[in-house]
């Protein structure tokens, strides 16, 4: 008679951790499904936490060591929480050398946000990136899923403002 498998019990009584199940079950609690069920985390709650991380090891019978490697190894996956809107600086060769750093330096000093982190606010995160494979539009940020290209200090700045 084979074993019964117990079901870990979610973090929290939210509604959510339900779709993250459907994605699990989906896929038969079975480790090749980690990915797919941190997207479906991360989707859901917009980042992935320390509990978020273990309910996904424990119900895939996994490491928590793998899911935790997984999530910091790729770039998509993000262990705090995101501000309202997103700037993400492109910081590969091509932006950097046409001023990349001074764009990030740029919004870093008028938002009191350091690459990589969120406003207290939560309104902004500025982000990085290696790149975003618009080197023709050096420098590039993508805001809020937006390419914008060719921009000087000034006009991030103002963008950001009209968005935010």
């Amino acid at each position: 008679m084979p074993l019964q498998r117990i079901k870990p019990t979610p973090p929290s009584d939210d509604k959510r951790w339900k779709l993250i199940d459907v994605t699990m079950r989906r896929n038969g609690y079975a480790g090749h499904a980690l990915i797919e069920t941190l997207h479906s985390v991360q989707d859901a709650f917009g980042y992935l936490d320390d509990p978020a991380m273990k309910f996904v090891a424990s119900a895939l019978n996994l490491p928590l060591s793998k899911v935790y490697g997984v999530a910091t190894f790729y770039h998509l996956f993000t262990l705090k929480p995101k501000g309202k809107h997103t700037c993400v600086v492109c910081t590969g060769t091509a932006c950097y050398i046409k001023g990349a750093g001074e764009l990030v330096d740029g919004v870093s000093e008028k938002y009191n946000v350091p690459l990589g982190e969120t406003t207290a606010d939560r309104k902004l995160s500025l982000l990085g990136a290696r790149c975003v494979g618009a080197c023709g539009l050096a420098p590039a940020v993508v805001m809020d899923g937006v390419m914008l290209g060719k921009l000087k200090v000034d006009d991030l700045l103002e963008h950001i403002e009209k968005v935010i």
